[in-house]
């Protein structure tokens, strides 16, 4: 039988469809810092999401490559308009909603301002599908074990986001981070902890020396959370506005200076990175302490439920939609989570040389806390590494040069101990209570930075 010639109209819709499909993959490839999604498809972190945590069929969707980078050209349109006026708007809206009042120091009728009374309503009450039960569960769940939060916080989800160029350069150019490691390390700690701070399950287990009035709900307006959501959103938006306009050259000296970084008159390099601090990159830092945190956890040892996993990633979601996240971008539930990370992760340029300086100052601390010569403070350093090899891969560990450790597996040995305590906790209310007494303690003992420098922790 003669083979079918394919007729005109079959080539051209062929050569159509090559055309798109060209079109479709260059569409995503438009800013310099994202690669192709098959370019770094054997990164640990990757594979073992692909695995274990996506379903068998899973395919990157076009949809979303486009949501992504889209995303790298949009910031915080609200906050970016008061900031380009000039207005810091942080004190003025909290007094505004706490108070009723703008302070009058401010000279400018900040009422009529569209922006601020966008603002204004976003921050005066909870969002409609807000659900304080589910983000009380949530809450619970992520402050049960106060040792592997900040373990988690600072050996996996700052790390992992320490490979990854365009999350790391804002971070180097402002300088904060190389030479404040400690201050960052624990700002960041104190608000993960405000974010999560919940009313007492036991009244009486309240901390007998604080002052502080306790408060009936999670993210309560007003409350610690809600205003350290407010002050992160005008510090990204001023570190956003300085790096635009190529105030910020910490970096110099620091990185090797590539043409990429910056314009040649200074600036921030717009086409190549988008946008400083934007939409998408701070899902994924919205991502970094919420669904990783979680996982780590998981992978620790600790039992967390559906519902307590659906209520770590609402309690997130409130507190992102006030630091200026789109809502609209942010993916629904873990399955969805897992697919955007994931697909964010494939098309990320990584750059191991930009994160080191960040990578070292944070894995430096223990020794400098403790003295140069501690075993200590080496043995704790080393744990600490084990952690982000572990979790987060060899080759991000090799590529931001953490050292490799012999006792590395002795950092799982706390995953049967957090299984025990786990199960004794949910079968017995007198285990229960003791390991809340404990916890409690635990996580007093960790504030010891704040409860110097920091008026809320004192």
């Amino acid at each position: 039988m003669k083979p079918k010639t394919p007729s005109k109209s079959d080539t051209d819709i062929s050569n159509e469809q090559l055309i798109q499909h060209k079109k479709s993959v260059a569409s995503y490839q438009r800013h310099g810092r994202t690669t192709a999604i098959t370019d770094h498809s054997d990164l640990q972190v990757l594979r073992r999401i692909r695995r274990y945590l996506l379903p068998k069929d899973f395919t990157i969707s076009q949809d979303l490559l486009e949501e992504i980078v889209a995303g790298y050209d949009i910031g915080d349109p609200l906050a970016d308009a008061l900031t380009a006026d000039g207005i810091r708007f942080g004190r003025p809206l909290q007094n505004l909603i706490v108070d009723g009042n703008v302070n009058p120091s401010i000279n400018i009728d900040l009422t009529t301002n569209p922006s601020f009374s966008s603002l204004t309503e976003q921050f005066s009450s909870h969002p409609d599908w807000f659900n304080p039960k589910l983000a009380q569960i949530g809450a619970v769940a992520y402050r049960r074990y106060p040792l592997m939060l900040i373990w988690l916080l600072r050996n996996v989800a700052l790390m992992a986001g320490y490979s990854i160029p365009a999350l790391s350069l804002p971070l180097i150019q402002t300088g904060a981070l190389m030479h404040d490691a400690l201050p960052r390390l624990m700002r960041t700690y104190a608000y993960i902890l405000a974010v999560s701070e919940h009313p007492q399950l036991d009244p009486s287990a309240h901390h007998h020396n604080n002052k502080r009035k306790p408060i009936d709900q999670v993210l309560a307006i007003g409350s610690e959370g809600w205003r350290q959501s407010i002050n992160v959103r005008q510090i990204h938006t001023l570190v956003r506005q300085n790096l635009l306009k190529g105030k910020g050259n910490a970096a110099a000296g620091v990185i090797p200076n590539a043409d990429q970084h910056h314009n040649p008159d200074g600036t921030w390099n717009t086409a190549y990175w988008g946008i400083p601090i934007n939409q998408t990159d701070m899902i994924a830092t919205h991502l970094q302490f919420s669904l990783l945190i979680m996982r780590g956890l998981q992978l620790l040892g600790a039992r967390i439920s559906t519902e307590e996993a659906e209520g770590i990633l609402h309690l997130w979601n409130l507190a992102s939609y006030w630091m200026g996240v789109d809502l609209q971008r942010l993916p629904k539930g873990e399955a969805a989570c897992w697919e955007w990370l994931y697909t964010y992760l494939s098309i990320q340029q990584l750059d191991f040389k930009m994160g080191r300086p960040l990578a070292k100052a944070l894995h430096d601390l223990p020794r400098q806390l403790m003295g140069e010569d501690n075993r200590r403070g080496r043995f704790v350093e080393m744990v600490n590494a084990s952690v982000t090899r572990t979790i987060v891969g060899d080759d991000v560990g090799d590529g931001l040069q953490l050292p490799k450790s012999k006792i590395r597996f002795g950092v799982l040995s706390s995953v049967p101990i957090l299984f025990a305590l786990d199960t004794a906790r949910q079968h017995n209310s007198a285990v229960a209570d003791k390991l809340e007494q404990f916890r409690a303690k635990r996580q007093d003992n960790m504030n010891w930075w704040l409860k110097k420098n920091d008026d809320y922790y004192k």
